[in-house]
């Protein structure tokens, strides 16, 4: 029988599955055509406490940035421009030559923009 369910009486683990399922049908499109998704990430440890990250993937020569993030405290002395540049680096000797990014918050991509990168769409609000 089947049974139409939304939000909260969806369970996480269902949830999952579902992000799953779009990831590997995305990555089985993309083999297709010669792809293939290699994760990368870099982090930043103080005194082995996390204070800043960057996660992605590199495919078709072009890195994919997932999330950059610092603690708030430790935010505006450069690690997030720090972070960045290292993950770049990682993609560079993967063959990378290209790097894509998409922010919801236009003062996040203005600092993109101030660390070179150049903006492609812009969809407001």
């Amino acid at each position: 029988m089947r049974e139409w369910r939304t939000n909260d009486d969806i369970h996480e683990m269902h949830r999952e599955a579902i992000s799953e399922g779009v990831i590997q049908h995305g990555q089985a499109l993309s083999r297709a055509h010669g792809g293939y998704a290699e994760p990368l990430a870099c982090m930043l440890m103080d005194d082995d406490v996390l204070i800043g990250g960057v996660t992605g993937r590199t495919e078709f020569g072009r890195l994919f940035i997932n999330y950059l993030w610092v603690d708030a405290p430790c935010r505006n002395q450069g690690l997030g421009t720090e972070l960045l540049h290292r993950i770049e680096a990682l993609a560079l000797q993967r063959g990378c030559l290209e790097a894509l990014i998409e922010s919801l918050d236009e003062n996040v991509a203005r600092w993109y923009g101030r660390c070179g990168y150049r903006l492609i769409a812009h969809l407001p609000q």
